[in-house]
């Protein structure tokens, strides 16, 4: 688990294709300080797990599912990238709950500087903007964002001056690929909504009862 506040932006000194994955290894000075072998380690918001931490370095092995499902497969030495060490129970949830499994990988439509800040048009499947709320929270490359506008294939994000700076959103330019993750709240939400609502507790059942009885839900036929 993660909160999508990037502790450090880390650096790409290989990667390595390989018969049934990838191999990659970066550079983070911070987090490898204190970490070990076996740490879950948000890469641009994708969960991949240290097999080696050598000096100020680590290193990951990437499976062919999150070369096809994420955009680190277009990683490259000198690539910086967005990293965040998993959530302590300590630690404090400055951001929203992100588990670091993406749901799709989205473009930069357009970037448009707004005083001081930067909005950021990026392209979306509906797998993800159907999750999307105004004001919610979404992960975008691992940074915990609010959601300005949702349409149907895109959504816009308002950067401020110190996340661009600290972050790759500072970096990337129109038509590169960001990893996205929809809140995941709002997916259980949505299921429960959907879903089959026949064991929910009665309480559960009166509520939705209700609920469609005012208009605030649609009726689904069993």
């Amino acid at each position: 688990m993660f909160t999508g506040l990037i502790l450090e932006l880390g650096e790409v000194v290989s990667f390595r294709l390989k018969q049934t994955g990838a191999v990659l290894a970066l550079k983070a000075p911070a987090l490898a300080k204190d970490a070990v072998v076996g740490d879950s380690i948000a890469i641009n918001g994708a969960c991949l797990t240290a097999v080696a931490v050598e000096g100020n370095a680590f290193r990951f092995d990437l499976s062919a599912e999150t070369l096809a499902s994420t955009s680190l497969g277009q990683l490259k030495a000198g690539t910086r990238v967005n990293l965040e060490p998993s959530l302590r129970p300590d630690g404090k949830l400055g951001g929203h709950f992100v588990t670091g499994h993406i749901d799709a990988v989205g473009k930069i439509r357009s970037r448009t500087v707004a005083g001081d800040a930067l909005r950021i048009v990026i392209d979306a499947p509906s797998r993800v903007t159907g999750f999307l709320v105004e004001k919610g929270s979404v992960a975008v490359d691992g940074i915990s964002l609010t959601v300005v506008d949702v349409a149907a294939d895109s959504f816009s994000v308002v950067i401020i001056p110190h996340t661009a700076r600290v972050t790759t959103l500072g970096l990337k330019g129109e038509g590169e690929s960001l990893n996205l993750e929809a809140d995941i709240l709002g997916k259980y939400v949505a299921r429960f909504l959907a879903g089959d609502r026949s064991g929910a507790p009665d309480r559960d059942r009166r509520l939705i009862k209700s609920l469609v009885e005012a208009g605030y839900l649609e009726k689904r036929g069993r």
